[in-house]
């Protein structure tokens, strides 16, 4: 059913030298800018607030009617699902291959001991065991388009989601017109445009220093996607120990030693989203992951303070 805010028109306002239209989806501000006519960018407003709703509404898991809670509430009952339902556990099937298991749709089970809200609640030793139990993609049957999974097991798309439904709204944005034009949700983006030669849109990264109002560095982004996985916004602290929110599958615990917050250019937001998110889950080993692929990434460690803290790692 649609919310209030959604039964609302979308307006374009003018920005210099474009159109701005937002909304809210998947729990982030979005935007569309578009340097097409005032026609063809309200249309483009509209178009991807209804593909972000779309995808929200189909994979989110706090949807208590999609395929997504119908995964999780089978108990172990094995069960079909549709073509781009398959895509997307088809992907995250690669990630975990390719993470060597750090990336897992199956262990958003741990948010039931983990509330990254900034106390200092930190679970016990037992209280994770328990729940980590349940994780483990290596125990899921997937033969597609059929998915069994154990009793107690779920899947949580959130680690992939955002950054699908950017490129999917850039894709539909670009079948309007060929002027150039931005999808940004929530900091996660893509850039599209036929011409080549087209002045890039300047992005800033969020400066992670209190008070600081200033970007931690701006981007010219011309054609391709951007993305961020950081913890500036979710975390524990106890003890003056910080507690990511990236969550080990492993060992159910926070990641250790990850930067603050990495940031990636790629020629798509969900390959950008990929590596960023993987770099964060290896640790002290994301500069390296970085500076291997061949692709522009900036990383905030986490004794960054401001100004030169921050480095270029690719």
């Amino acid at each position: 059913m649609a919310t209030a805010e959604r039964l609302i028109p979308l307006v374009v306002q003018r920005q210099k030298d474009h159109w701005r239209g937002e909304f809210t989806a998947m729990g982030s501000p979005c935007e569309v800018l578009s340097k097409a006519s005032r026609s063809i960018a309200q249309m483009q407003v509209g178009a991807v607030a209804a593909e972000a709703w779309r995808i929200e509404s189909s994979f989110s898991r706090y949807n208590s009617d999609n395929i997504v809670h119908r995964i999780n509430t089978v108990n172990g009952v094995a069960i079909e699902v549709d073509p781009e339902t398959a895509n997307l556990i088809d992907f995250a099937a690669a990630l975990y291959k390719l993470s060597d298991g750090r990336f897992d749709i199956t262990s958003g089970v741990l948010r039931e001991v983990w509330t990254f809200d900034g106390s200092d609640r930190v679970p016990n030793e037992d209280q994770v065991s328990a729940v980590l139990a349940r994780v483990g993609w290596h125990k899921v049957l997937w033969k597609r388009p059929t998915l069994t999974l154990l009793p107690g097991m779920q899947i949580d798309f959130g680690g992939i989601g955002k950054e699908y439904a950017v490129d999917r709204a850039a894709s539909i944005a670009a079948s309007f017109s060929d002027a150039p034009c931005l999808i940004n949700f929530g900091g996660d983006m893509a850039a599209v445009s036929a011409d080549p030669g087209c002045m890039p849109w300047r992005v800033g990264i969020e400066s992670l220093t209190p008070g600081t109002a200033k970007p931690f560095k701006r981007i010219d982004l011309q054609r391709g996607g951007l993305a961020t996985s950081g913890d500036a916004r979710r975390f524990l602290l106890k003890n003056n120990i910080r507690f990511s929110h990236l969550l080990n599958p492993l060992t159910g615990w926070p990641v250790v030693n990850a930067p603050r917050s990495v940031t990636v250019a790629a020629d798509t937001c969900t390959e950008a989203g990929m590596l960023a998110t993987l770099a964060m889950l290896m640790g002290s080993g994301a500069e390296p992951f970085l500076q291997q692929q061949a692709i522009r990434s900036w990383c905030i460690p986490q004794l960054h303070r401001g100004g030169s803290g921050g480095r270029t790692c690719g």
